[in-house]
């Protein structure tokens, strides 16, 4: 992270002769300062390849402000059939973080937050459980109790939706919410919510992965961070770890390896999120590390 402020560029648009030239020259025009640059092409398999880029550029070298880049740099876009946006290294996210029984996620998250190794802001912890209420609200954050029974589920999405508009989230986080979110929550953020499975996806998806694994004598066993859809466990991969075991680890021997892999994933994919690293197109993604 550099320490001067400065706005973050990302998009993607069909591959195009000149498209870096046009870019960085609308920059330069304006006596930009690059930071930082990315690029990928990427040929679709046919015709209908697709350019990646994210460029970090100077706030201060820059004559005008977000509102202004935003204005001048549309009709370039435009021409370019770019799907875009840019932010700024000055605004923190706001990451809203759900959780049910299990700890570990929230516990780093909230070490990583409270420690500025996430420079973020939470407004608040959501949960179908109280059990982390104390542990969230001695770190001065506000915690939301939203039960979840097959007698209340649309009224409880409902509330966390509301609560997520509310405190105005960016991104919502589950760190271990053992709760299906339905189609229509997933549909109103793409791209905003992320998940930690415990597994290696495209494996065993679904409840108890590491029993499955087990059962199925896997000899690696890993986990995924990803983008929430309505399909289960089927969202744009953001990042994936594995740790090999072997014949003599039980179930709990790899529930508590994977709680280590669970968090460091978690946390790296967050980090490329939250950096605009991560650019999505179709079901796959692009991360530019």
């Amino acid at each position: 992270m550099h320490s001067k402020r400065f706005y973050t560029l990302s998009g993607s648009c069909p591959d195009q002769v000149g498209i870096i030239a046009r870019v960085s020259g609308f920059i330069a025009q304006h006596q930009g300062w690059i930071l930082e640059s990315s690029y990928h092409a990427d040929d679709g398999g046919g015709n209908d390849g697709r350019y990646f880029m994210r460029m970090e550029v100077r706030a201060d070298s820059l004559p005008f402000h977000l509102a202004e880049f935003r204005e001048r740099f549309r009709p370039l876009a435009e021409s370019l059939s770019m799907d875009w946006r840019i932010t700024d290294s000055a605004v923190k996210r706001r990451v809203v973080v759900m959780v049910s029984k299990q700890e570990h996620c929230l516990y780093d998250l909230l070490s990583r937050w409270q420690s500025k190794e996430l420079d973020i802001e939470i407004p608040c912890v959501i949960s179908n459980h109280d059990a982390f209420k104390a542990l969230v609200e001695w770190h001065g954050i506000p915690f939301h109790h939203v039960p979840v029974n097959p007698d209340n589920r649309q009224a409880a999405y409902d509330e966390i939706r509301r609560i997520y508009e509310e405190v105005k989230g960016d991104t919502m986080v589950l760190a271990r919410y053992m709760q299906i979110l339905p189609p229509d929550l997933c549909d109103c953020y793409p791209g905003q919510m992320i998940n930690i499975h415990h597994s290696f996806l495209p494996s065993f998806v679904g409840a108890r992965p590491y029993h499955q694994a087990h059962q199925r004598g896997v000899k690696l066993i890993g986990a995924t961070c990803h983008y929430v859809t309505k399909d289960l466990d089927q969202g744009p991969i953001i990042e994936q770890d594995v740790i090999r075991i072997d014949h003599s680890d039980t179930i709990d021997d790899m529930v508590r390896y994977g709680k280590d892999i669970e968090k460091a994933v978690l946390a790296r994919g967050l980090r490329y999120h939250l950096e605009d690293r991560v650019l999505v197109h179709a079901n796959k993604t692009v991360i530019f590390r």
